[in-house]
């Protein structure tokens, strides 16, 4: 599994105390909005709508899906949002407790050692319309001392997906968020 290229975005894998429950955010994106949002894509708050994050940036949390009427009348209910959509009544989803843990693949090796440290995001605007999924993964370069934006806690315990593989998943929580003081990695 973990020496596969299969990325899959921010997928939350738990909460602490067992709610991981999406946001809903009454005209969450802007009618017309020019990129693509795919489920599991890092997302941020601009001007109170959701924009992709650039990989850079603190990010908000995880994109997880939007619902609308389109110029037909119809709703529409979609894992994404279509690039340059006109629309009304736009409800954007997404998790932004920063208490989430997450899953991701890693761009590259990665050892046990991460315990602890934080990386960046990568590949932020991959991701399938197909599918409406992200393909957005975490370099497998990160710091002990600095700050980015996410801080791996694990690895996901699936068979063959082990420490040192190719393409690690792992599990992490956002540690760089745009309304929540940031601290910086643990050596």
């Amino acid at each position: 599994m973990s020496a596969t290229s299969a990325p899959f975005g921010l997928r939350p894998a738990y909460h602490p105390t067992g709610l991981d429950r999406a946001i809903a955010l009454a005209n969450g994106i802007t009618s017309g909005y020019a990129y693509n949002l795919l489920k599991g894509q890092p997302v941020e708050l601009s001007g109170g709508v959701l924009i992709r994050s650039d990989g850079t940036d603190s990010i908000q949390g995880a994109f997880a899906g939007v619902e609308f009427t389109d110029t037909t009348g119809r709703r529409r209910v979609s894992n994404y949002w279509p690039a340059g959509t006109t629309a009304t009544n736009i409800v954007a989803y997404f998790y932004q407790d920063q208490q989430i843990v997450y899953e991701i693949q890693s761009d590259g090796p990665v050892s046990q050692t991460a315990i602890g440290s934080q990386f960046d995001i990568t590949n932020p605007y991959a991701g399938s319309t197909t599918t409406g999924l992200s393909a957005a993964t975490m370099s497998s370069s990160g710091t002990t001392s600095g700050n980015n934006q996410l801080r791996v806690i694990d690895i996901a315990p699936y068979p063959d997906n082990n420490w040192g593989d190719p393409y690690v998943i792992v599990r992490v929580q956002i540690s760089q968020q745009q309304f929540t003081a940031n601290v910086a990695a643990i050596a």
